[in-house]
């Protein structure tokens, strides 16, 4: 099993590897509960979630990957920290060889704490390698190591305003999806627009990174979603 794509073919990822001087990596779980991505009902991103598009959409064979790497992190978690370890130490050599700087992106469709010990201590254990994630859990803000930078990821659902308050305290980026035109301004911050590239976003102090809504297909209305903004109604 091999746990990171390290060749840019999920879409996510895809978009970033277009600056030839970095090399972007990535772990993609399948969000199956709250072990795996904490705030996914209370901040209710779970229906639009992406995890069910893209290539997802079109192969089975896709989620039935990230299953399997999901499975192996839950219940084999010694063994799966092995695996990552082996293959970061593996990508960080490459970029050397490649004379590339090694970027990572842990939770490409979950929202798991590395930085922690019960899941390896992997940021600080790869000073040299870039580290960034888009988080739901406020508290993480500012309290990862200097090598792992985290964007927040925006809901207006009720029960996670108390987290968005959390964030707004800091000058970390946060994601907002709008669906319809792009606003200029949001919660009182310039909104920048943030499809381009993760990395770019990282840059984005005190800003909002707007992204627009990606289809997944009939699983929800984008117009009755609290995680994405509706701009034809505003």
């Amino acid at each position: 099993m091999k746990l990171l794509d390290t060749n840019g073919g999920n879409t996510k990822l895809r978009k970033n590897n277009k600056d030839i001087n970095i090399r972007v990596a990535g772990l993609s779980l399948y969000p199956i509960d709250t072990r795996i991505c904490a705030f996914q009902d209370i901040a209710q991103c779970k229906g639009p979630c992406l995890s069910d598009s893209g290539f997802a959409k079109v192969y089975e064979s896709v989620n039935q990957a990230r299953m399997a790497k999901t499975d192996l992190y839950l219940n084999e978690r010694k063994k799966f920290i092995e695996l990552l370890r082996y293959e970061l130490t593996n990508f960080e050599r490459l970029c050397l060889k490649q004379s590339v700087t090694p970027y990572v992106r842990l939770n490409v469709i979950s929202d798991i704490q590395y930085e922690l010990k019960a899941n390896g201590c992997i940021p600080q254990s790869f000073p040299n390698i870039n580290f960034f994630d888009y988080t739901k859990i406020a508290k993480r803000l500012g309290k990862t190591p200097d090598n792992y930078e985290l964007m927040f990821s925006y809901s207006n659902a009720p029960a996670y305003q108390q987290s968005v308050r959390k964030a707004l305290k800091t000058d970390v980026p946060i994601s907002v999806v709008f669906f319809g035109n792009m606003p200029n301004r949001f919660m009182g911050k310039e909104v920048v627009d943030g499809d381009s590239s993760d990395i770019v976003n990282l840059g984005y102090k005190n800003k909002i990174v707007g992204l627009k809504y990606k289809s997944v297909g009939d699983k929800i209305d984008p117009r009755d979603s609290m995680f994405i903004v509706n701009m034809e109604s505003a």
